[in-house]
C-alpha cells in the first residue's frame, strides 16, 4: 500500500494558503478581530471557515511555487491580501472614532476616554457608544456575514497567488482615507453646527452680561446641548451605519477587482 505523499502535500499547501487570507482578514476585521473575542473562537472559526472554503475553491497551479523563496512570496502576498481586506472593513468603520472624538472635543468630554478593546488605545467615549451601536446593528441584522461572503468570493475574483498590487490598489485606498474622514466630519456636523451656535450665543451674553462667569455656564451647557443633538439624531445613525456598511462590501469588492485586474 502506497500513502500518495504527494496529494497530501498539495492539500496542506492549498489549506495553508486559504488559512493566511482569512487569518488577515480575521486580524483587522471590525466584528470578528475584536480583542475582547476569545482567541480559540478565533482561531477555532477561522480553521472551519478555511476547511469549507479549501474544499469549494479550484485548486490552483503550484508548479510555479516550488522553491522555498517563491512559497514563501506566495504565502506573503496571501496574507498582506487579507490584511487589506480587513483594512478596508475597518477604515470605514473607524469614520465613527473620527466623529466622536470631534464630538467629544466640541462638548468637552475629550479628556474622557476610555480602552478600545480592538485597537488598545484610548477612544472618545462617545465614539465608543456609537461603535456599539454600530455593532448592534451589524449583528442584528447579520449584515456580518457579508464580510464572511466577501473573503470567500475573494477566491473566485482572484486564485491564490493572482493577487496584484498596482496603482490602481494604491488610489483606491487614498480615496478611501478621504472618504473616511469626509463620513466623520458629516456624522460629527450637527453636533459642531450646534456647539458653535452655543459658543456665539454665550459669547453675546458674556458681553452684555460680564458679571456673568460664562465659562463656568458654558461647561454644562455645552454638554447638554450635545447630548440632547446625539438623541434628536440617533434616530438617523441607522441610516448612516448602513451606508457604511454598503460603502464598506463595495470597497471590498472594488479592490478585489483592481486587485486580480479586472
Amino acid at each position: 500500500m502506497t500513502i500518495p505523499l504527494d496529494g497530501i502535500f498539495n492539500l496542506w499547501n492549498i489549506f495553508l494558503i486559504v488559512l493566511v487570507r482569512i487569518s488577515g482578514m480575521f486580524f483587522l476585521s471590525p466584528i470578528f478581530g475584536r480583542r475582547n473575542i476569545p482567541g480559540y473562537f478565533k482561531v477555532g472559526f477561522c480553521f472551519i471557515l478555511t476547511i469549507i472554503t479549501a474544499n469549494s475553491i479550484t485548486v490552483p497551479d503550484m508548479s510555479s511555487y516550488s522553491s522555498l523563496a517563491s512559497y514563501v512570496f506566495l504565502i506573503g502576498k496571501e496574507l498582506l491580501l487579507g490584511l487589506t481586506i480587513g483594512f478596508i472593513s475597518y477604515a470605514l468603520f473607524s469614520a465613527i472614532y473620527i466623529a466622536g472624538q470631534l464630538i467629544d472635543t466640541q462638548i468637552g468630554f475629550g479628556m474622557v476616554n476610555v480602552i478600545d478593546p480592538l485597537t488598545n488605545i484610548q477612544a472618545p467615549i462617545t465614539a465608543d457608544f456609537y461603535v456599539i451601536l454600530a455593532t448592534l446593528f451589524m449583528l442584528v441584522t447579520d449584515t456580518h456575514h457579508l464580510l464572511i461572503k466577501a473573503i470567500v468570493d475573494s477566491y473566485s475574483i482572484i486564485p491564490p497567488g493572482g493577487a496584484n498590487f498596482g496603482t490602481g490598489v494604491v488610489r483606491q485606498l487614498v480615496d478611501l482615507f478621504y472618504h473616511t474622514l469626509v463620513i466623520g466630519f458629516k456624522i460629527a456636523a450637527p453636533i459642531t453646527a450646534a456647539i458653535l451656535i452655543t459658543n456665539v450665543a454665550l459669547g453675546i451674553i458674556s458681553k452684555a452680561m460680564p458679571q456673568m462667569n460664562v465659562f463656568i455656564l458654558g461647561m454644562p451647557l455645552k454638554i447638554i446641548v450635545g447630548l440632547i443633538i446625539i438623541l434628536i439624531t440617533i434616530a438617523s445613525f441607522r441610516g448612516v451605519v448602513t451606508f457604511i456598511l454598503e460603502g464598506t462590501y463595495r470597497n471590498i469588492y472594488d479592490f478585489l477587482q483592481n486587485a486580480g485586474g479586472t
